[in-house]
């Protein structure tokens, strides 16, 4: 039996909502488990039509703080079940088809979970040209080990598929499914535990549909019109065998990232600045991120009502978008202290303007 790992933080919380399934605008679970440890945290809860959850810890001032992280995972929805009663699927986010043959899945339907698995022909069997051929997701499809009139009564279309994955601890890092954006959420509820009595108002928003097109974040935006916004993510530590030193985003283990850029936005300067002096003053392991493609909900609340200052801090991870997403224990701490800080110190008197 593996022992429990000795980390400075809720391990069984971590492991908890990363083992959750929760695809974009399918959230149900994990806004369940985000309701369940808010309570008692922050003075009041809120969500909207879209399915955003937000726990508010009011502040001595009218200056307000957004806090983003996303509770979707990538996933699929079921758009045809054969004859034969295997499932074609359509993606919900993005996917490289060359990491899903032959992994277990969960099958959504509305009289409860199946367990099937995605198909794959073995390659002795196949022609030449067919071992040529480019795998694409239309292309996948999931075998339930039922026949065809059974599959057929008990799926239908728009059922949601969600990878299978236990989340295990792996010399140094966590690694499982959904640590995007899973680990991220956990260290904006870590932090909302630690905060009292904050001279700002802070709202701590789990966000939807984050992985196909920031939409629940453009959309709170609108809705609490922030004085200031951060959003987790994580972020591409490709520090491994056929990357260059200079072509690494992160390196796993060298400390939270604060964000330059992603393909969504350019962060706010001064609130990098004042994100890199608060770890200076707290001895934070950080690291700086520039991050050539991708979106994170920081442009999605950039300028939602308006030009918003913004700033990011990011888990670096290695295997983004699979089932073996691995981010290092020293650097989930590291984000937890960075965002409790940041927070504890923000006074709504920082000129954060250009």
């Amino acid at each position: 039996m593996t022992a429990q790992p000795d980390f400075a933080f809720d391990y069984p919380l971590l492991k908890e909502l990363t083992e959750a399934h929760g695809v974009p605008g399918y959230e149900d679970r994990i806004r369940e488990l985000v309701r369940r440890e808010f309570d008692g945290h922050v003075d009041h809860v809120q969500s909207d039509a879209m399915g955003n959850v937000v726990g508010t810890i009011d502040g001595a001032s009218d200056y307000e703080v957004v806090i983003a992280a996303h509770m979707d995972e990538i996933g699929f929805i079921v758009r045809h079940v054969t004859d034969d009663g295997f499932l074609q699927l359509d993606a919900l986010g993005g996917w490289d088809p060359a990491v899903l043959k032959a992994q277990r899945v969960v099958v959504h339907t509305d009289d409860g979970d199946l367990t099937g698995v995605i198909g794959s022909v073995p390659p002795h069997t196949l022609a030449e040209e067919q071992k040529k051929k480019e795998p694409k997701v239309e292309d996948v499809f999931v075998d339930l080990g039922l026949p065809g009139e059974e599959a057929n009564e008990r799926v239908t279309v728009g059922d949601l598929v969600s990878m299978e994955q236990t989340t295990t601890v792996v010399g140094n890092t966590v690694t499982g499914k959904s640590l995007d954006d899973r680990v991220c959420l956990f260290a904006m509820l870590e932090a909302a535990k630690r905060i009292e009595n904050p001279a700002v108002t802070i709202h701590f928003a789990a966000t939807v549909q984050e992985e196909v097109g920031l939409r629940g974040a453009e959309a709170l935006g609108v809705d609490l019109d922030p004085d200031l916004a951060l959003a987790l993510d994580v972020t591409v530590a490709n520090d491994v065998p056929g990357f260059k030193p200079g072509d690494y985003v992160t390196t796993l283990g060298e400390g939270a990232g604060i964000k330059l850029k992603d393909g969504s936005v350019i962060t706010n300067p001064k609130v990098n600045k004042r994100l890199r002096a608060v770890a200076a003053e707290h001895d934070i392991p950080r690291q700086p991120e520039i991050l050539p493609a991708g979106g994170t909900d920081t442009g999605g609340l950039q300028n939602s009502s308006g030009a918003k200052p913004v700033g990011a801090i990011s888990v670096p991870t290695r295997y983004l978008h699979t089932v073996a997403e691995s981010a290092h224990y020293a650097d989930i701490e590291a984000t937890i202290d960075l965002l409790t800080q940041f927070l504890t110190s923000e006074t709504g008197q920082h000129d954060y303007s250009l």
